[in-house]
């Protein structure tokens, strides 16, 4: 099998891997708001409010006036306290509109929200674009990460392809959960990695022991 082949295969495993982990955390979590488990409702909102402290701790987010991120889908670390504590300290805050290519626009976040594709949720169609090159620190996510920066996203490349017009010196941030930050994400020349992984027990500086994170 061809090295790009092999490489390709290991991302597909690993993306399944950890597509099905979310799964099951999606369906722990709704029998617990059901009733079943009062417990599982309380850790969730520990640990959103751990990665929340995390990111915005991070001195660049501190000093930063426009941040983009994004919503969480279901299963994924929780975004909605990161955006409202952003936009409470006078933050500009962009979320991300899917394009029809699978590209991303980039829109202002007034505190209201519109279906988007693929199950996302992004600011009403009326809410202006801004060029990715404004925002300070890009909050994106992941399904998985590792110390040096690499990054796995699910596969349409919107990511990659949107960070590329990002500002050179902006700060890419992951949220994982914490079995999330892994050992190593197979990675390809035109993925783009991130500096920082924060899940709710770390915040990881990246790129220490391998790689670039930032092959732009």
């Amino acid at each position: 099998m061809p090295a790009d082949e092999a490489l390709n295969s290991l991302k597909v495993e690993l993306r399944a891997r950890q597509l099905a982990a979310r799964a099951g955390r999606i369906a722990r979590t709704d029998f617990g708001a059901g009733g079943g488990s009062a417990s599982e409702g309380s850790i969730e909102a520990y640990t959103a409010a751990s990665s929340t402290r995390r990111v915005l701790d991070l001195p660049e987010v501190a000093a930063a006036r426009c941040v983009a991120a994004y919503v969480n889908l279901p299963g994924e670390p929780e975004t909605g306290r990161l955006l409202g504590q952003l936009r409470a300290r006078g933050v500009g805050v962009l979320l991300p509109s899917m394009r029809p290519d699978l590209d991303l626009d980039f829109r202002e976040y007034n505190g209201s929200l519109i279906a988007g594709a693929f199950g996302t949720r992004e600011p009403p169609l009326g809410a202006v674009i801004v060029d990715l090159i404004r925002a300070d620190v890009i909050v994106v996510p992941a399904l998985a990460a590792d110390v040096r920066g690499g990054r796995l996203g699910r596969g349409g490349g919107s990511y990659d392809r949107a960070l590329r017009r990002a500002r050179p010196d902006a700060l890419i941030v992951a949220m994982v959960h914490d079995h999330e930050l892994v050992a190593h994400v197979p990675t390809e020349p035109h993925d783009i990695g991130v500096h920082v992984v924060v899940t709710p027990r770390a915040t990881v500086r990246c790129g220490a022991a391998g790689l670039p994170v930032d092959p732009r």
